[in-house]
């Protein structure tokens, strides 16, 4: 059957679209947080540097990967975004504790990095149900389709609508 095409009529729902652009959204943002946060409390992270990078660059390439339309790596994106509000959500605190007569200061304000990694839990937050919601999506539903329904699809006509459609 060469005029057959294979169609992802999941795909091309604006709701499903909205929720891909939504998570690249969040991932990107996530990865900017951890890095402001990385950098301006770089040498009182006590050796947690390295881990922060890796859920930059995670982030970041699991946002490339969602952008074109990989649903596989929503359930991981979810994991780590509810194990890092955990991880967030714990050391908040700790950065406002900082903010007093006695011990260094990071680069940046230490309340900024407190207020910083506190933004972080809500984001992730979001993040996890923007990708739960975008895996129930059903991305990767493929429809093999003649290459005529395929093109009258693409340019807006339902050919499951049951109207007849002019030759």
């Amino acid at each position: 059957m060469a005029d057959t095409v294979v169609v992802h009529p999941n795909r091309d729902k604006a709701e499903s679209k909205a929720t891909r652009a939504i998570v690249v959204l969040l991932l990107v943002i996530s990865a900017l947080l951890i890095f402001a946060v990385t950098a301006g409390g770089w040498s009182e992270l006590q050796g947690a540097q390295i881990i922060s990078i890796g859920y930059i660059v995670v982030y970041l390439v699991m946002a490339f990967y969602v952008a074109r339309w990989n649903r596989g790596v929503l359930p991981v994106a979810a994991a780590l975004a509810i194990l890092f509000a955990v991880v967030a959500l714990v050391a908040a605190p700790a950065w406002f504790e900082r903010d007093k007569a006695g011990f260094q200061d990071p680069t940046l304000d230490p309340s900024m990095l407190g207020l910083l990694t506190l933004i972080l839990v809500p984001v992730q937050l979001l993040l996890v149900a923007f990708a739960m919601r975008g895996f129930q999506q059903q991305w990767s539903v493929e429809v093999e389709v003649r290459r005529d329904e395929a093109e009258r699809h693409r340019a807006g006509d339902d050919p499951s609508s049951g109207a007849v459609q002019p030759a």
